[in-house]
């Protein structure tokens, strides 16, 4: 989102998604009862029974599950539940003293309200234990809002024990997205789904409230083995054979039979036998430990996650270039996880974690234990800290920490080597320097160079190719490719490849889409971007019936600017699922947007304006709806309405570089070019990590007979975006028009780089030699 400086797809602590106790059945509304509410999502002739249904036969797995983090991941607000001070604490944030205190058996908060005035609010849930603990307040349009002063329930010893923000070095108050009161801190959309049971978000977009559903408040038994009832009713026949069907939606038997052995002289760990394609029980914590959007509430244990889900993948935003997760941006444990060499050799969660506990199957190294070698692993010739005491454990230098919500310190689950060198090339982190903070990265990898030898070793090899797809240097394209068609790379690593790949690459393309992975196959979607249109359709209609829903709806994104013929089935059904996927998300700003664009291509411009203006009216910040229905109205020649919705959005976004780009284009068309210069000038100046920007500023200076000036713009521009082609193309011809064919041969040769095998470009060097 322009402007945001950072999402909190977060409020999910994924240390913390838990259940409560209390009645087998809760309503958020209060107003339905679970027969008369069937789950779609697992078919109507199954209900979900409640956890403490389950431990009536399950009760060794309910008494590891009880005190665990999932079980309290969300609570009622009780003297049972609270871990914060409400004995009339103060917090000083941002110019606001909020009060904490309680009054007639609530829990209460005075803070700023939505309009940044005092106001006081009843505390109605807790969310998550530890190493925090945040609390929800819900409003009378059934928007539940997540507080963001949260409370420290480390010990004291530790820092902890204190109210604090969750963005310390901010000043979020009442008109910055990031707001308690905001879209972006909204338990609806934010948490639900990860934080109870059988969630139905049920938003009302006619009348922009919610009735928000769940059949348990916290993360029971079903919220990871789906709804029980076929299972109780098997269980309550008691006539069944032992080996017949169960009742079970999902049997995660990916361990049963297993073992782990040691190849002779190797000491390396090899499963018998090899795993099964599809990891359900990786799939099934991703549904909560993945970054990602939602496009069904159909979700089904140990089905694969990009059914009903869109997975972020590796980009610049979530992720250093080597695969680490960013500390300021929350990743989860599903994208590292599957970096792995673990996972490609078999892991799965419940290798190393209880599943119904969620602690660690084994104390400290005994956990990694299970499979290496101690004799080799906890040796000094190993750990190359022979005076230290104790010695660093494997996760400090496997599972490096990063520190989420300010307190929340998370393990990267790559399971990678330190690789220093790849500190020293491309700014990547490494555990080396955790530790070493007084030490430089160059130090480090001559550390590790000494111990290890010259030889770098590590299974996440990818930094070069991503570090130049970001940096926009001239070898991205070859890197990815070959990153992209490598057999050893990690699917999901192969599938950011071809997500970033700067120019499509047919071949690629189509083998990207035939992958046994989704998620190669979502990859390959997106690499389509920018493929002309006589050969889009030939290439996205087949995954128009993709086994996998994620597959299909991108797909019918894709080809939404075609217009098939009435009676194909295809593009109907997927655009169906697309359009679904959008509607279930209506609250957000983003997806209504998503669902206009749509409507747009589709030549449907009334549908388009209403989905625009609906997000706007959610998040008037939002600046991409308010861009993209003032290009509506350029392509319908209403152009004054695109000046008047923009100018409005610069009112509440004076420093929103996009909007005056926007506003920029719209005036220039209008024939008012000083008054658009002077707006694609303050684009340009306020973004000048977009590239486009100064090109089209630079391009209307050379239009408005300030050529000098578009040079020096174009210059500049290339000082900061060396291989942008936009800028390029352009510094070439108004260098020929200028008589500086020195000039122009310099960019047009830097251009060759950029594009090898052009023959207009060959002719035009050869011309400008001459």
């Amino acid at each position: 989102m322009p402007g945001l400086r950072k999402t909190i797809f977060g409020i999910l602590a994924a240390a913390g998604i838990a259940i409560t106790g209390g009645a087998s059945w809760w309503y958020l509304s209060g107003k339905s009862h679970p027969s008369d509410n069937p789950s779609g999502s697992q078919s109507t002739s199954l209900r979900f029974v409640g956890s403490q249904t389950c431990s009536g036969c399950h009760q060794a797995e309910a008494d590891l599950w009880k005190n665990s983090q999932h079980r309290h991941a969300m609570d009622h607000a009780t003297d049972a539940s609270v871990r914060g001070d409400f004995n009339d604490a103060a917090f000083e944030y941002a110019g606001t003293r909020s009060r904490f205190f309680r009054k007639d058996q609530k829990f209460l908060v005075e803070t700023d309200g939505p309009d940044g005035q005092l106001a006081t609010f009843e505390v109605k849930y807790t969310f998550g234990v530890d190493p925090l603990q945040q609390y929800l307040v819900e409003f009378s349009d059934g928007r539940v809002q997540a507080l963001s002063i949260a409370w420290d329930s480390r010990p004291k010893e530790q820092g902890g024990q204190r109210w604090f923000h969750l963005y310390p070095d901010a000043a979020v108050t009442s008109s910055d997205p990031l707001h308690w009161t905001k879209p972006n801190q909204n338990w609806n959309f934010m948490c639900a789904e990860c934080h109870s049971t059988d969630v139905r978000k049920n938003y009302d977009a006619a009348k922009d409230r919610f009735a928000t559903t769940f059949s348990e408040i916290g993360v029971g038994c079903e919220a990871c083995h789906g709804a029980g009832s076929r299972h109780v009713a098997w269980a309550h026949r008691k006539t069944a054979a032992p080996d017949s069907d169960n009742g079970l939606l999902v049997r995660f038997d990916e361990r049963t039979g297993m073992t782990w052995s040691v190849e002779d002289g190797t000491f390396t760990p090899k499963r018998i036998p090899s795993a099964p394609a599809l990891r359900k029980e990786v799939e099934t914590c991703g549904r909560c430990h993945a970054r990602r959007g939602q496009l069904s509430e159909d979700w089904m244990p140990g089905k694969s996650l990009s059914e009903t889900h869109r997975v972020s993948l590796i980009d610049q935003q979530l992720f250093h270039a080597d695969g680490q997760m960013r500390d300021d941006e929350e990743t989860y444990n599903y994208v590292p996880f599957k970096e792995s060499r673990m996972f490609a050799k078999g892991v799965t969660c419940s290798d190393c974690h209880d599943p119904h506990s969620a602690m660690l199957k084994a104390p400290g190294e005994a956990v990694c234990g299970q499979c290496h070698v101690a004799s080799k692993y906890e040796s000094d010739a190993h750990r190359q800290h022979a005076n230290v005491t104790p010695p660093p454990s494997c996760a400090s230098c496997h599972m490096p920490e990063r520190r989420y919500m300010v307190v929340d310190r998370r393990h990267d689950h790559s399971l990678r080597i330190p690789r220093p060198d790849l500190s020293v090339q491309f700014g990547t982190p490494n555990a080396c320097n955790d530790c070493h903070r007084d030490k430089s990265a160059v130090w480090a990898a001559q550390q590790i160079e000494a111990s290890f030898g010259s030889k770098r070793h590590g299974y996440q090899a990818y930094a070069p190719a991503f570090h130049a797809a970001w940096g926009e240097a001239i070898d991205a394209q070859a890197l990815l490719a070959a990153l992209a068609q490598a057999i050893d790379v990690p699917a999901l690593v192969r599938a950011s490849a071809l997500a970033e790949l700067p120019r499509p690459d047919l071949d690629l393309i189509r083998r990207g889409l035939s992958d046994p992975d989704p998620l190669v196959r979502l990859g390959a979607l997106d690499a389509l971007e920018g493929i002309p249109a006589d050969q889009l359709w030939a290439l996205a209609y087949p995954p128009l019936t993709d086994p996998v829903r994620g597959v299909r709806i991108r797909a019918a994104e894709v080809l939404a600017s075609f217009q098939p013929p009435a009676d194909n089935d295809a593009f109907s059904r997927a655009a169906a699922e697309f359009v679904a996927a959008q509607k279930l998300n209506a609250d957000r700003p983003d997806a209504r947007t998503t669902l206009g664009n749509f409507y747009a291509r589709q030549g449907n411009a009334a549908e388009a304006e209403t989905e625009y203006r609906a997000a706007i009216r959610l998040d008037p910040m939002f600046s991409a709806a308010t861009i993209n229905l003032s290009d509506l109205y350029r392509q319908l020649g209403r152009d004054s309405e695109g000046d008047r919705v923009l100018r409005e959005a610069l009112s509440r976004s004076e420093q929103d570089a996009s909007l005056h780009h926007a506003l920029g284009l719209v005036l220039v068309r209008q024939k008012r070019l000083e008054a658009g210069l002077d707006e694609l000038r303050r684009a340009a100046m306020l973004d000048d990590g977009q590239p486009r920007y100064a090109y089209v500023y630079a391009v209307g200076l050379k239009s408005a007979g300030r050529r000098d000036e578009a040079l020096a713009v174009l210059k500049a521009n290339l000082h900061r975006h060396p291989n942008d082609r936009d800028s390029l193309s352009a510094a070439i011809a108004f260098s020929r028009e200028n008589g500086d064919s020195a000039a122009a041969l310099e960019y047009a040769e830097r251009l060759a780089r950029l594009m090898p095998g052009n023959r207009a470009l060959t002719e035009l060097i050869k011309q400008l030699k001459q």
